[in-house]
Order: C-alpha cells, then sequence, then structure tokens
C-alpha cells in the first residue's frame, strides 16, 4: 500500500482519499493478513477492523471475487457496513448488510450483485444449508469477535464450508481477547483454519503512542442488615435443599456457596441416577433446579439490586401459576422462608448501596473532573432499567440492551440501539447504562470511566469492557464489589483469568512465528501452497490456499460438532464427507474385502415390482407405473399447481442430490452435515408437513425418542395426526425415531408404544424406522434420497399441507377439554347426547350412565361448566 503525499494516510485505488490514517502496526498487520490465513490480536479500540479492511481492498483491488464480514449481532453488522461504505470507494449499493429481518429471496438476490456482504453469521449458514449463496467467489472472509469459534457456533461451520468451496480463500481472524488460555486460542485457529497469529500488545512500541493509562480501581461495598436479611433466608432453603441432596448421595456439602462447578458435578450424578430409571434421579434433579433458582435471586440480591430479585420473584411466581408449570417452581413460591424473602423484598424502601457509589462516581468524572461522558456496566437487565431511572435525577442518562429477553423484559430494537449509540457519539447524553450487548467490538466512543456494577469472572469481557477507556486520553475504570458476597469470588477468578490471558498473549507473541508447528499443516499460511506463478502481493498466491482446503476441511469436521465427542465420531464425519455420490454409487460392485455392499441387501426391481402387484389395499397404484409416473396420492398433489411446488433440481448442479430440509430442522446437525457432502446439495422451506422431502413420493418425518414419547403424550398435535398429514400428502411417507432408549426414556409401558408403532406401520401404512444418532439419521436420509433420485430417476417435490380439523374433530376437542377428560370419553359423551350444547347441559345422573364417566369425573364435569367465572 503506497504512501500519498499525505504520509498521515493510506492510499490506495478502492480506499476513500484521505480517510484511513496510516499507522504503522495496522499496515503490518494487514501484510501478514494479506499473505496468509490470520488471527489479529489487537486491544480494544486500535483499529483490527481496519486491518481488515486495508486486507479486503486489497484482495478486490489484486485478486477480484467478493469480501464477507462476519459479526455476531445486528448492531455490530451495521457500524461495519456504514465504516466500510465511507472507506471504501465502492458503489454503496455494492455493500450489502445481512441479518434476519432481511428475507431469505431478498439475500439471495443481493449476494450476486454484491462486492462486499456484512453479515450475522447465523444467517450465512441458514443460506449456505439452504444453497441460497456460494462461498466459491468468497476471496476475503474476516471473523469479527472470532473467539466464539468453537463449539457449533455458526462460525465453525462457516468457515468448514468456506475453505471447501472458496477457489481463492483467505480468512482473518479478529479479537482483543481470543481465549483464556493458549489451547483456546490454538481451537479457534484450527476451527477457523488460521495459520498466522499477529498479537499485538499495548507494550509494543508502535502501538503504545495510540493508547494511554488505564486505572483499574477496586471498590467495596458493605450491604445493609435489611439485604443481608433477605439473603439469609433464602440461603436457609439452599441448605436445606443441599441436604435433600446429600441423602441421596450426589453431594457432600449443603453450604450455600456451594459452587457452578459442584454444581454441575450433582446434575451429573443425578443424571445417572434418571440413565438407570432410578426414582430418586427424577426427585433430586427437581430439588437441584430449586438450588438453581435460589442460588439466582440470592447473588441478584448480593450483586445487583432489590428491584431485580423483586422482579426476579414475580417472575417465578407467574411462572408457578402457568399451566404446565414445574413442581419446582411451584414449590418454590410455596416455601415460607422465599415467600418472606419476597415480603422482605416488597417492603424495602431503600436502594442498593451500589446505586449509590454509582451515582457518586458519576458525578465526580462528569461535574468535579469535567468527564464527558460514563458507560456503566451490568449483568441484569433488571438492574440495567433500575439504574437508568434513578440515574436519571442527576443525569443525562439511557439505556442500551438487547433485542429480545426471554424472560420477557422489553428490549430495543436494532434501530433504537443504532440511534442510541450516535446519540452518546453526539455528546446528546452522558451516561450510558449497557448490559453485555456493548461489550464486543461495538464502536462506543472514548470514555472517561467504565464503571463495573459487578466483577466479571470471564476475561474475555473484561478486557473487552476496559478497552471502552483509554484509547484516546487517560480513563479510569472502577469495580464494584459488595462484600462478603459471590462478587468476592468473581474478583479473584477475574484477577486470575485476566492475568493468565495476558500471560499467554505475550507467551503467544512470543512464539507466533513457531505456531504453525501447533496446528495442522493445511492451516499454514498460503505461501505454503504457492505454485511459483505468485508473489507477495496475495494475488495468484492465493490459489494456492484453495488446494490446502480439503486439509482445512478435516480439522473443522472434528469441531463443527458441539459435542466434539472424540476421533471415532469425528472419523465418521470424514469419512461420510469424502463420500461422493458417485462413490455411493459405485458400492453395488463387491467390496474388495469380499464384503457384499449396502445394495446387495435391498430388493430387487422385479420383487419390487411383484410386490406392487400383489398388494391390494387402498395404495396399489402409490408405485411406480410403467412409464415412471407418480399415481395415486403424489399424482393428485401435483396436478394443482398451489398443492404441489416442483424444486427445480436441475439449476444448480443436475447430478446432485437434492434433499429439501425443514427451516425448524436447522436446531439438529443433520442439514449442516448433508450441506457439506460432495454431490448433495439441500434447500431450506418451510414445509407444511414433514421434515426432509427426498423426492416427489417420498418424506420424512424425524422424531428423537423423547419427541415421539412427548407426542404419544402431550396435548400437541399428536404423531397419529402428523403422520396422517404426511401420508396424505406423500406416497411412500417415512417415520425415522431417533436415538436409544425407546421404551426407557419414559415412563410408558412398552405396550402402549409398541402399539402406537404398529397402529403406524399398519394402519397408516408408513415406514417406521430407527437410527443410533444425528449422524445416522443424515445416512439414512442420504441414502434413500439417493436411491429415489439416482437409482429411481424421480424428482423432488414439495407438496401438502396440515390438514383443518374436521367439525365432529372440532367438537370432539371442545368437549375433551373439559375437566381433561380426554378424546375417546368426549366421542363417548358426543355419542349419547348428539351435540356440544347437550353435552353441556346435561344432568350429573344423566352424566354418569355414559360409559367412562364415574361420579368423581361426572361432578368435575358440572363444576367446570356450571360454576361462575371468576
Amino acid at each position: 500500500m503506497a504512501a500519498t503525499d499525505d504520509p498521515a494516510y493510506v492510499d490506495h485505488p478502492l480506499l476513500s482519499p484521505g480517510f484511513i490514517e496510516r499507522r504503522l502496526y495496522q499496515v503490518r498487520l494487514a501484510g501478514t493478513a494479506r499473505a496468509a490465513h490470520t488471527l489479529v490480536c489487537l486491544p480494544t479500540g486500535l483499529g483490527k477492523t481496519t486491518v481488515s479492511l486495508l486486507v479486503t481492498a486489497d484482495r478486490l483491488h489484486e485478486v477480484g471475487g467478493k469480501a464477507l464480514f462476519l459479526a455476531p449481532t445486528k448492531p455490530l453488522v451495521q457500524q461495519h457496513a456504514d465504516f466500510y461504505r465511507e472507506a471504501l470507494s465502492i458503489p454503496e449499493e455494492e455493500i450489502v448488510v445481512f441479518t434476519g429481518e432481511i428475507r431469505p429471496d431478498d439475500r439471495a438476490e443481493a449476494w450476486d450483485e454484491a462486492r462486499i456482504v456484512v453479515a450475522t453469521p447465523q444467517v450465512v449458514e441458514n443460506d449456505l444449508v439452504g444453497s441460497r449463496i456460494s462461498l466459491s467467489e468468497v476471496t476475503h472472509l474476516t471473523f469479527d469477535e472470532c473467539h466464539r469459534a468453537s463449539g457449533d457456533y455458526a462460525y465453525v461451520y462457516i468457515a468448514e464450508r468456506y475453505h471447501a468451496d472458496a477457489e481463492k480463500p483467505l480468512v482473518t481472524g479478529m479479537s482483543a481477547s481470543p481465549g483464556g488460555d493458549k489451547e483456546a486460542i490454538l481451537e479457534v485457529c484450527e476451527n477457523l483454519g488460521i495459520g498466522e497469529v499477529e498479537v499485538m500488545t499495548e507494550e509494543d512500541a508502535d502501538v503504545d503512542e495510540y493508547t494511554h493509562d488505564t486505572s483499574v480501581e477496586w471498590e467495596r461495598i458493605q450491604l445493609p442488615d435489611e439485604i443481608l436479611q433477605i439473603r439469609d433466608a433464602l440461603n436457609e432453603v439452599i441448605k436445606d435443599r443441599l441436604q435433600k441432596l446429600k441423602s441421596l448421595g450426589v453431594t457432600n456439602t449443603t453450604q450455600p456457596d456451594i459452587s457452578q462447578k459442584q454444581l454441575n458435578r450433582m446434575r451429573g450424578k443425578l443424571q445417572e441416577l434418571m440413565d438407570a430409571d432410578k426414582s430418586d434421579g427424577y426427585k433430586g434433579m427437581s430439588t437441584h433446579a430449586e438450588v438453581m433458582k435460589l442460588r439466582r435471586a440470592v447473588e441478584l440480591v448480593e450483586t445487583q439490586s432489590v428491584e431485580s430479585v423483586r422482579r426476579y420473584f414475580e417472575r417465578q411466581r407467574n411462572a408457578a401459576r402457568s399451566s404446565g408449570a414445574s413442581k419446582a417452581s411451584q414449590r418454590l413460591v410455596a416455601e415460607p422462608k422465599v415467600r418472606e424473602a419476597m415480603r422482605l423484598a416488597e417492603s424495602f424502601d431503600g436502594t442498593h448501596p451500589k446505586f449509590s457509589r454509582a451515582r457518586i462516581l458519576l458525578a465526580q468524572t462528569l461535574g468535579i473532573e469535567g468527564g464527558e461522558r460514563v458507560i456503566v456496566f451490568t449483568e441484569s437487565r433488571d438492574t440495567a432499567e433500575a439504574l437508568t431511572e434513578f440515574l436519571s435525577a442527576s443525569f443525562e442518562v439511557r439505556k442500551f440492551v438487547g433485542q429480545g429477553d426471554k424472560e420477557s423484559s422489553e428490549g430495543m430494537t436494532q434501530k433504537e440501539q443504532q440511534e442510541t449509540l450516535d446519540a452518546f457519539r453526539n455528546g446528546k447524553f452522558e451516561v450510558l447504562v449497557s448490559t453485555s450487548v456493548a461489550e464486543e467490538g461495538l464502536d462506543v466512543p472514548e470514555v472517561d470511566l467504565v464503571l463495573f456494577f459487578e466483577p466479571v469472572p470471564t476475561a474475555i469481557r473484561s478486557i473487552q469492557r476496559k478497552g471502552r477507556t483509554g484509547r484516546q486520553a487517560e480513563g479510569s475504570v472502577v469495580v464494584l464489589l459488595a462484600e462478603d458476597t459471590r462478587d468476592e469470588a468473581f474478583f479473584w477468578i477475574s484477577r486470575r483469568r485476566e492475568k493468565e490471558m495476558e500471560s499467554e498473549l505475550r507467551d503467544l507473541k512470543s512464539v507466533a512465528g513457531d505456531i504453525e508447528a501447533e496446528l495442522d499443516p493445511e492451516q499454514r499460511g498460503l505461501a505454503a501452497y504457492e505454485d511459483g506463478e505468485g508473489g507477495d502481493d496475495g494475488g495468484e498466491g492465493a490459489d494456492g490456499g484453495g488446494e490446502g482446503a480439503d486439509g482445512g476441511n478435516e480439522v473443522a469436521d472434528d469441531e463443527s460438532d458441539a459435542a466434539r465427542v472424540g476421533s471415532d465420531e469425528s472419523d465418521k464425519v470424514g469419512e461420510a464427507a469424502s463420500s461422493t455420490s458417485a462413490e455411493r454409487a459405485e458400492s453395488d460392485a463387491p467390496a474388495t474385502n469380499g464384503q457384499a455392499g449396502l445394495t446387495d441387501f435391498g430388493p430387487t426391481d422385479e420383487e419390487i415390482e411383484r410386490a406392487h402387484a400383489e398388494d391390494s389395499g387402498e395404495k396399489a397404484n402409490d408405485g411406480d407405473d410403467e412409464d415412471g409416473e407418480t399415481s395415486g396420492a403424489t399424482a393428485d398433489a401435483d396436478e394443482d399447481g398451489e398443492k404441489g411446488v416442483v424444486a427445480t433440481a436441475g439449476t444448480q448442479d443436475d447430478e446432485a442430490t437434492e434433499i429439501v430440509v425443514d427451516q425448524r430442522e436447522l436446531d439438529a446437525s443433520i442439514a449442516k452435515d448433508l450441506s457439506k457432502r460432495d454431490g448433495v446439495r439441500t434447500r431450506l422451506e418451510t414445509l407444511a408437513v414433514g421434515d426432509y422431502v427426498l423426492s416427489d413420493r417420498v418424506a420424512v418425518e424425524r422424531k428423537s425418542v423423547a419427541d415421539f414419547l412427548d407426542t404419544l403424550l402431550g396435548d400437541d398435535r399428536s404423531i397419529f395426526e402428523q403422520i396422517g398429514d404426511l401420508a396424505r400428502a406423500y406416497a411412500r411417507p417415512v417415520l425415522i425415531v431417533e436415538g436409544e432408549g425407546l421404551y426407557e426414556e419414559r415412563n410408558v409401558h412398552p405396550g402402549a408404544i409398541r402399539g402406537a408403532l404398529a397402529s403406524l406401520a399398519v394402519d397408516f401404512d408408513v415406514s417406521v424406522l430407527q437410527t443410533r444418532d444425528a449422524d445416522d439419521t443424515a445416512e439414512l436420509l442420504l441414502t434413500i434420497a439417493e436411491r429415489e433420485q439416482t437409482e429411481r430417476d424421480r424428482a423432488v417435490s414439495v407438496h401438502g399441507e396440515k390438514s383443518a380439523k374436521t367439525l365432529a374433530e372440532q367438537q370432539e376437542y371442545v368437549v375433551s377439554s373439559i375437566a381433561d377428560i380426554g378424546p375417546v370419553t368426549a366421542q363417548s359423551l358426543l355419542q349419547e347426547f348428539g351435540t356440544v350444547e347437550g353435552v353441556m347441559t346435561a344432568r350429573e345422573d344423566d352424566l354418569r350412565e355414559v360409559s367412562g364417566i364415574g361420579k368423581v369425573t361426572a361432578e368435575r364435569i358440572r363444576e367446570v361448566v356450571g360454576s361462575e367465572y371468576e
């Protein structure tokens, strides 16, 4: 990147003139990142995004293609897109934003026209699984806040697909805090296919001139007696519940300050009891849930505010009153000591001492010291709202919280978040009270004080919060710590982990040049794959990165499963990924070791035709006729264009086996697994019936063992209703029951389970198949799809809809809901009295004349129907 006439700015054909300040450390980092897959570790606020921007500009200019920038939250995505539009001399319409608010079809269309896409990873993951986009032309992929690349987070899957699909891949990972130890950092590198690590700290001379000292003060807060009384009442209940768990042999302590690690071990032991079908395990797990709820309440009252625990209790009361409330919730709110704690919280008319101390610190910073802006961080949204209200009496304050909340607390829209940040930058208010949403990467303005309302026990989050100050001028960080509470433990954990991370980063910095030796060879830089035609300009040399992608794919395969259960499982995934459709087709031939292939155990065409000819039932015409056309139910569904949507199986790859996946199946790993296979194309749709469509006649409903049993026991759509809809829409419906322990998972009589399976197979003519796990299910789905589309030459067609309830079914539903009498008894009542009205007005004596209705049930029906509504 050549210097301009004004050496203070970076000059490049794709950069806006005089916009990017020339900082030597950024130019050096970009130089490394443009030549190899690189992890860039740089303190918050020192321009990691600028480093990525420089690499993107270079790749688009020298190599072409398009760039993809991934960030974990919508506000971050919008922020980065705005920065790119301002910094690059590229038409704004060619820099597009992908979030869940944009329709999938619109994203697919925008992808083709864009040069730069800034997106949340979940959206890109969905579009890849749905075959709406391709990464083949992406020449630079940036993972912002890349420390998230572990487990089943979307970054891992996207990186694997990128290295496998892109012609000229280049990865840049960015984080101020990539992991708590060296192993975590190496895991991130492996998951993203990174082979170079560039670490710069504030101690580096190039960086030091752009930073200022940040002082960290820990202020101890003493809790008043009223708050301690609430805590002590809750701790007594915790002791009592732990005593019960101790009697089960799953713990040896009853101290209320039990650690989360101990609680996790306890849960594991209880799970073992449940797996052995011991009733103590179920009782103990319910008690364990109470302990967890109580510990949360204690944590809130100690470290947050009385208002936050008051709101927490209110939610627990509401949960206990709701239908289907857990016994743990019901016992919790009925416990006398908990009720006493609730009463004390309701009657408390003061404030947590942290509130008053926060107000004093803000007055010192903004008043006496003449500061302009302060950020207050808190873990609890309830506390954020209470703090905003409390501090607003003295300062201009606004809250900054996430967009959704499972506990129904009011959130902020993306537009509200952006407007709040813009107003803060422009000085329209002076105090921002934020939850963790502002921790990662958001360009929150330089502030004079960062106030931690509580210690943060995670080094990554603590470092990111501190990074909000001290970037352009001296700033300070204050952490409020309530004495003799969990704050104390978090304090020491935070201190230890931060020191460990600082040490690891220093160590990592010293060995960064040798890190390739600790990663698989496939993770090394692009230069390792140069064929001699490329140079150091990051242009042609990038071709080699594509050749190295296969090996990188193997590494990511091991990490793509959230469980990461070991080499045996990853080997199976690797084998599956390497098996192409062509290889599967060749499996008809005898194996070299003399063993028969899979298809040797299948029926011959003659056997299938004979079976069809001999079938005299209602589905005699549902199979193939001589012309290969489908008659019966499938043909009916396809005649009406509104009923059937035929997939365009040949639009992208005529040879690919297509599998249509229901959007709601994305929580499982199956769709992602299938989407990574050679010769397989997955397509996402919101299916009216079924979970997977494999041809014009085969659709699959997948149930885990637990889900299958739930549909037998629950009030939602039963398995028979779902399979009935599936059978009406497709000639060859399939039910896959996934997992083991079908007869042990729930307290359901084995005879009832066998009866259900028999009915599905005989009455509904459904093929009921069982698989071991998700991997086994994926293999089975692919086998059926290839058999249908390759061997039978059948197209994929999506059709069918959930059946509307008939009038009789609606009448049965209304009557069955009375006093939970159920559908069978409802039918008897309707047959006896003729109408719903007749059932409702029947006398108790007449009700008892009906089969299945005893004295108690008759009284209950009359009570429900005839009682005053209150």
